[in-house]
């Protein structure tokens, strides 16, 4: 990933990153101020010669051309052929690594038509958890059937590592819990879960998985059900009107549903009419509550939402 980052810039990284006390989550670049690195439980500023300082006037600065060199190695050279991702406000890059970008915003007809100017990236790394949902399944699943699933999570909780290895191992089958590998359609709109590089899979999203990548997630998940035959869709962070009609579409042809939420708790995303809705008429079998109380990816409860209790 760091072959895509400005040289000097690399160089102070590759140096900076193995004195964190935890594995980086982020790298901030951001121009004429300080280079942050964030890790689980905190953060740290990189200074010029490559240390770990808690001090950002101690901080190396990037500059315009780093920026621009960073940018354009993450472009491939070609800002022109990643126009679509720019407008969205984001790279992937290979290996499932999701670029934020900021800088000045050009609209056209009050929307964005894309960036110029990028003077801040975040870089958030990605990374495979292979049976990080070997201790969740077994509440999913009842008699070989996966439970269509809510997970609720707030930020940087873990749900898109967790969503990853959930469809996975769907994917791929559970022998102990009598589940067959299942035809999973994956609805990934800004890339983060398959991490896909023109199309292709950058991540392990299982054998029986099929990916699209890029999609608004309402209109991907009808077009999954209309094409692909999927037994389970999978979905990050729905909430809007049109994602609950499409997810009732999905359940209504008899797939089950696999989706993220943002929120700390039930009763934070009752407070979204469109979710409400959805457990109202009993749309999730399984409501799974994240947060980070012994890390990312710490699964607080799983709970049945139509009769308040735990599973």
């Amino acid at each position: 990933m760091l072959a895509c980052v400005a040289p000097r810039l690399a160089d102070l990284l590759r140096r900076a990153v193995p004195l964190l006390p935890a594995p980086p989550e982020e790298i901030r670049i951001r121009q004429d101020r300080p280079l942050q690195l964030i890790y689980a439980g905190g953060d740290a500023f990189v200074t010029p010669d490559g240390r770990l300082t808690a001090d950002p006037a101690r901080a190396m600065r990037p500059d315009a051309d780093d920026l621009q060199r960073t940018f354009q190695l993450m472009a491939k050279g070609s800002v022109y052929a990643w126009e679509e991702e720019v407008r969205g406000g984001f790279l992937t890059l290979e290996g499932g690594h999701r670029v934020g970008l900021c800088g000045r915003a050009v609209t056209e007809g009050g929307r964005i038509r894309t960036l110029k100017q990028v003077a801040s990236l975040n870089i958030r790394i990605a990374r495979e958890v292979p049976g990080a949902a070997d201790g969740l399944l077994p509440h999913l699943v009842r008699g070989g059937r996966f439970l269509s699933t809510l997970l609720i999570s707030p930020p940087q909780a873990g749900k898109t590592t967790l969503l990853r290895d959930l469809v996975r191992q769907l994917s791929t089958g559970v022998p102990r819990l009598g589940l067959r590998g299942l035809k999973v359609g994956l609805v990934d709109e800004r890339s983060e879960v398959a991490g896909c590089v023109r199309g292709v899979p950058q991540r392990d999203v299982g054998p029986r998985t099929d990916v699209l990548d890029g999609c608004p997630k309402a209109e991907g998940l009808m077009l999954m059900i209309r094409a692909l035959s999927p037994q389970v869709v999978a979905v990050d962070e729905i909430g809007r009107p049109e994602d609950a009609v499409a997810v009732m579409e999905a359940l209504h042809a008899g797939v089950a549903v696999l989706a993220t939420a943002h929120g700390w708790n039930l009763a934070d995303v009752r407070r979204r009419p469109a979710l409400a809705e959805l457990l109202k008429v009993g749309a999730f079998e399984r409501a799974v509550i994240l947060g980070r109380s012994r890390g990312p990816g710490t699964v607080e409860a799983v709970i049945d939402p139509a009769r308040e209790v735990v599973a």
